[in-house]
């Protein structure tokens, strides 16, 4: 290597940075030792922005384009230099490349649950987790309160405490949306997007913005999805009754059907039995009607119907019609007390039972209230 080539290396003719990776946020151009030489290439590509720093002060910032370093669009660093009338010779100065794109593979979660109140289960427990991306808005602000002196900022590092920034508003946004929880679903597009806005104003002092944020999924603790599969079963099956015994049929039939095993025993043991019923019935000589007796006193009193309700937050019962009237006098029942008995689907205001409308018949309304 000549004299010439080696004062050649000691100059930087060109400045450029192509991003081999996928989250790095910020690089700063390796000078090293090396000085940039006046009238050097600076090459800024889309998605870039590279700003100069000169002894720990920012300095000047270019946006997208290819630029020819001299004095003229050097302005701010012209001043801190003294260069007034133009100087030609090699400088010192740092480069930092920004990364304006977007940076789309950052995760959230929250790692203890939300809680919000709500209007149908009172007070629930919340987990959530999704997606956001982040952006760099103002790259000097980013470089005054996030990456300082850091010579390669990369997503990881800031990562945490955007996970945290994003937790510490959920609550409160899933609060202000008041969203009954079983509607979530219906809603986290929108409760999304307005995450993002306050998110995107809070790290607007870093230089940082959100332009989308995503949730994934929004759920409640395996007890209480339990209890609501449970719900949601008994609100499909309907009549448990009915179910029961279609159910009961549709094992008999199963059995039937079945060629072997317990099916042919089962299917044996009918034939039998029916078989056995036909030959005594064919054997037994018929018989003479039995002889009507006197009868020796009046039949037993039909059996009244046995009433539950619900007193005082608690059930109690059982009452036969008699006693339910007692209630009924005594103020304990009203037209609005949940009332059951066998046969009933459901508890059901005693107003709306036909079968009770005798026990209301002496008893007034309630009284208005006087103004």
């Amino acid at each position: 290597m000549g004299l010439l080539d080696k004062i050649k290396g000691e100059f930087v003719d060109i400045i450029e940075w192509l991003d081999d990776s996928r989250d790095t946020i910020v690089w700063r151009f390796p000078r090293y030792q090396n000085e940039i030489k006046m009238g050097a290439k600076l090459v800024v590509r889309e998605s870039q922005t590279a700003v100069f720093v000169n002894e720990g002060q920012i300095a000047d910032v270019f946006v997208p384009g290819t630029y020819t370093l001299q004095t003229q669009n050097l302005p701010i660093l012209s001043t801190l230099k003294g260069w007034k009338y133009g100087f030609d010779s090699p400088w010192k100065a740092e480069v930092y490349y920004v990364n304006t794109r977007q940076f789309t593979d950052f995760k959230w979660g929250t790692q203890n649950p939300v809680m919000m109140r709500d209007a149908e289960f009172g007070m629930v427990r919340l987990r959530a987790f999704g997606a956001f991306s982040m952006r760099v808005a103002d790259p000097e602000k980013l470089l005054r309160e996030l990456v300082g002196t850091d010579p390669q900022f990369r997503t990881e590092e800031v990562q945490e405490f955007l996970r945290q920034l994003i937790v510490g508003h959920l609550g409160p946004a899933l609060a202000a949306a008041q969203v009954p929880v079983l509607d979530l679903v219906a809603q986290q597009l929108l409760i999304g997007q307005k995450l993002a806005g306050v998110l995107s104003e809070e790290l607007s002092a870093y230089g940082v913005q959100i332009p989308k944020f995503i949730i994934e999924n929004i759920s409640l603790p395996p007890e209480v999805e339990e209890a609501l599969d449970k719900r949601t079963s008994m609100g499909v099956l309907g009549n448990l009754g009915q179910y029961t015994k279609f159910q009961a049929a549709n094992a008999m039939e199963d059995a039937a059907n079945n060629s072997g095993g317990a099916g042919e025993g089962l299917g044996l043991g009918l034939g039998m039995a029916a078989g056995q019923r036909m030959a005594n019935a064919i054997n037994q000589p018929a018989a003479a009607p039995p002889a009507s007796a006197p009868p020796a006193g009046p039949p037993p009193l039909p059996q009244q119907d046995q009433w539950f309700a619900g007193v005082s937050g608690q059930q109690g019962g059982p009452f036969d019609l008699n006693a339910l009237g007692a209630q009924v006098q005594g103020g304990a029942v009203t037209r609005t007390t949940l009332v059951w008995k066998n046969g009933m689907a459901q508890w059901t205001p005693a107003g709306q039972v036909p079968e009770l409308g005798s026990l209301f018949a002496a008893v007034p309304p309630p009284f208005p209230p006087q103004g």
